[in-house]
């Protein structure tokens, strides 16, 4: 039986027209060699299994050929040819630095380097994988890699072009490659299915040329595994089933459900994507895939970004065209943002369903918005959950109701008395300040926020504190710490007040209804007489007596403090205190 060779193997490029997806490297590379200026050393950097060391080996060849051809190529026929074929040159040394990492492996390198070649012009040297060179095998390699012999050639291969020191990439001609896109990977494939005469389908062979992600190595493994598993005829079915690929029909399908607003029938599919298996952010994200694509659809100029077949293109430009642009602006934000949040979640099926929920009520949202969510409140799910008396009463909620006229508010006097109504009976007005069971559960800053004006609304506090409140006897403590907490309560727009009123002592009056507060000065006092009525609606309740009043004066030269001196201070305290006194005499101390 044939020894059995992958197809990364059996069909790797051998001449520089060959290499697939890096047209730009490959001209630059032989016109390089057909005008004899080649550099000492190149260092070709890129994702795994997109042609470097392929390049590294070509590039090899070619300057080694005897009898090079005009377009740049080599003759594939001479003796230095053949021995590269055949893996027998001497005049190829390939070195895997993973493995051979040290500072030895170096040296030893650096000994062949001075042998001169016996068949060709140069010795080429290939370091694959030199990132993982050691610190001390770099600064070994620098000498020779700077000034290397005339005949001797080095080409460094990295997937990690980060980790190269910047002495080395200094002396290197550095060349990027890049990843190979689906349409390259697809026409490599078909010939290689030509070669091997497995029939495949075009949407087969572009899932595989997704999956790859840019890697044409990876795209082949991939497929003889598919061509295994197909038995020489690789279908789009079985391609998804053996790669685990969720059939984008799926998406379709969603999408015609949110267009229609088929809410049940999402649940249901996303019930059956789960069920095979399916992550749930790989869904999402194959679903934002999905969204983009019908956007990039609706442009003719735009449609070529959709890396699919011919056949799901089409599908993509019928749909698009059933789609606003509205509604995929939307609905894109929406997948977005539960991609972003899946992680964090903790119940992430809802999290998903929440998302088609809302994107299934997006097309009926015909309001002003920007186009980042909906501005509808989102409408009933289940129908069939809705019983006729629910849909009477919702049919009836839905009608907008007509606007009433309100009565104009009257403010009860004090000295006034309103009649009551001869038939209606009438309870006394609500207010934030009843109920509440005292200072539990009261908050002076709801009663600040909810006053038209702070005037009206303490007039309106105080006429009903006197109707409905007990003047239960008041003292001095008690003032003092409702005081307090009127000061603390006050809004933060307020604090430069509330510390002022801190620093204050209500003075309870002989007559128990009236207390005295002192401003230290006019502008004080003028914060004082605005803050009034507020003060003493809070007081009438805290207290439960609605008869408090507030009089506020200023300070008068007789109410402020004396300043004593230490010397006064001190014979205070001797007037006050024998024991200080005998204490002086016995010591014969003297106050200064």
């Amino acid at each position: 039986m044939e020894n059995y060779i992958v197809s990364a193997r059996k069909y790797r490029p051998m001449t520089f027209d060959t290499v697939v997806g890096q047209g730009a490297l490959t001209v630059t590379l032989k016109n390089a060699i057909q005008s004899g200026r080649l550099a000492h050393a190149y260092l070709f950097c890129g994702p795994r299994g997109v042609g470097k060391t392929t390049c590294a080996r070509i590039f090899a060849k070619t300057i080694n050929c005897l009898n090079p051809q005009p377009n740049g190529e080599a003759c594939g026929a001479c003796e230095s040819c053949m021995a590269f074929n055949e893996g027998r040159s001497y005049n190829i040394h390939e070195l895997d630095a993973a493995s051979n990492n040290s500072v030895e492996d170096i040296r030893v390198l650096i000994e062949q380097v001075r042998i001169p070649p016996q068949i060709g012009k140069y010795k080429v040297f290939i370091i694959d994988e030199v990132h993982m060179l050691s610190q001390a095998a770099f600064n070994a390699f620098l000498k020779t890699l700077e000034e290397p012999p005339h005949h001797a050639i080095f080409i460094l291969a990295t997937t990690e072009k980060h980790k190269i020191l910047p002495t080395i990439m200094s002396r290197c001609q550095i060349y990027d490659f890049k990843r190979m896109g689906v349409n390259d990977i697809v026409g490599h494939l078909k010939h290689v299915a030509q070669q091997e005469n497995i029939k495949v389908e075009d949407a087969a062979l572009n899932i595989i040329a997704q999956k790859a992600d840019g890697g044409m190595r990876d795209a082949l493994s991939i497929f003889d595994q598919v061509a295994s598993f197909c038995g020489g005829n690789i279908t789009y079915q079985q391609t998804i089933e053996n790669l685990n690929v969720l059939d984008f029909d799926y998406y379709f399908r969603l999408t015609d459900y949110c267009l229609e607003g088929k809410i049940t029938e999402c649940m249901l599919t996303l019930n059956e994507i789960l069920a095979k298996g399916f992550e749930g952010q790989y869904f999402i994200t194959g679903l934002s895939s999905h969204l983009r694509n019908l956007l990039v659809s609706q442009d003719a100029q735009t449609v070529e970004l959709i890396e699919a077949s011919e056949e799901v293109r089409a599908k993509y430009k019928e749909q698009a065209q059933r789609c606003k642009p509205k509604f995929l602006f939307r609905a894109m934000k929406l997948t977005n943002d539960c991609d972003l949040n899946y992680k964090q979640s903790q119940n992430k099926r809802l999290l998903i369903e929440l998302t088609l929920i809302e994107m299934a009520q997006l097309s009926s949202d015909d309001g002003e918005s920007s186009g980042l969510c909906p501005t509808k409140i989102l409408k009933p799910i289940f129908k069939a959950l809705h019983t006729p008396q629910a849909t009477k009463q919702e049919s009836t909620s839905n009608v907008t109701p007509q606007p009433t006229k309100r009565e104009p508010s009257r403010t009860i006097q004090p000295t006034q008395q309103t009649p009551a109504a001869p038939q209606t009976p009438k309870t006394a007005p609500t207010s934030p300040l009843r109920g509440t069971g005292g200072l539990r559960g009261f908050s002076i800053r709801q009663t600040m926020q909810t006053a038209t004006s702070p005037q009206q609304k303490a007039q309106t506090m105080h006429t009903e504190q006197v109707q409905i409140l007990e003047n239960q006897p008041v003292d001095t403590i008690n003032l003092t710490v409702a005081w307090r907490e009127f000061a603390v309560n006050l809004p933060q727009e307020d604090v430069a007040f509330s510390h002022r009123m801190n620093n204050m002592e209500p003075m309870l009056q002989e007559d128990g209804t009236t207390f005295l507060v002192i401003a230290d000065n006019q502008s004080v006092q003028n914060e004082l007489l605005k803050m009034q009525p507020r003060i003493e609606a809070y007081l009438h309740q805290r207290l439960r007596n609605g008869s408090l009043h507030m009089a506020v004066r200023l300070r008068e030269v007789s109410d402020k403090k004396r300043v004593y001196s230490r010397v006064e201070q001190l014979n205070m305290m001797l007037q006050q205190s024998e024991g200080l006194r005998k204490l002086k005499e016995e010591f014969q101390l003297e106050l200064n």
